[in-house]
């Protein structure tokens, strides 16, 4: 059984007023080799041709660029970027597939704000992610340099920060000081937790959330995504006019 079949030949069709509205996912991890994604050239692909088959135009992918783990710089990025287009152009896939980074909150970011270029995407903007542990120190510090710099901030999945949760004032104060957040697909799915899925139903409630993401690292992940068309905070999403997704 192909790829295709196996994830969208289903008896319920995939709901038209769903996943393919977004036209655009970003916060995807699909250049093979380079962090915790996807390892092999032919499973991005598979997993960007049922991007197609969902009815998305553009993908974002945003490889991880950490001090301790994964030292990507733009040249490989880009270069893993290449490769993966050249195998969707050879195979027909019709998807156009860009590629920025997932910046890791710690100190070895804080010095590339005031030495490099960072990679962005859409209107200049920047994702970051923090650890799950706790909140960085330098949190605030490293924002507000961000935004100095020209930079619009996107602060990855903050629905998964179990520090966070529950605390309406720390979503508010992000969103005033303009900080854009990114929600998980798969968290509204309870794919994480049941806590995770609470988070990010009480965002949703709260108009906080501006853009959302696949956060895919694997084919694994699609069959959650297929859940969505039914759920009642993801058409809520949708039907806010909030999200941006089809901006960038």
């Amino acid at each position: 059984m192909s790829i295709f079949n196996r994830f969208f030949n289903k008896k319920e069709p995939i709901s038209p007023v769903s996943i393919s509205q977004l036209q655009c996912d970003f916060h995807s991890h699909l250049i093979p080799g380079i962090d915790d994604g996807v390892k092999e050239l032919q499973e991005a692909v598979d997993i960007l041709g049922c991007y197609a088959q969902m009815g998305f135009q553009k993908v974002i992918t945003t490889p991880h660029i950490m001090c301790d783990f994964y030292r990507n710089t733009p040249d490989i990025i880009w270069g893993g970027l290449q490769k993966v287009r050249e195998e969707l152009k050879e195979q027909g896939i019709k998807l156009t597939l860009e590629a920025a980074a997932e910046y890791y909150v710690d100190f070895d970011f804080e010095q590339k704000i005031e030495t490099e270029k960072l990679l962005t995407f859409g209107d200049n903007y920047v994702l970051i992610e923090i650890s799950y542990l706790n909140e960085p120190e330098n949190l605030n510090r490293v924002m507000f340099n961000l935004q100095i710099a020209g930079y619009k901030v996107i602060l990855a999945h903050p629905e998964r920060y179990p520090f966070w949760f529950g605390k309406k004032h720390v979503f508010e104060t992000l969103v005033n000081n303009g900080i854009y957040l990114q929600m998980n697909m798969n968290s509204l799915t309870g794919m994480y937790s049941p806590e995770v899925k609470k988070q990010a139903e009480f965002l949703v409630n709260n108009q906080w959330i501006k853009f959302i993401g696949s956060d895919c690292h694997s084919m694994s992940q699609f069959e959650y995504f297929q859940q969505l068309d039914v759920n009642p905070f993801f058409m809520k999403l949708l039907e806010s006019g909030k999200l941006l997704n089809a901006t960038l």
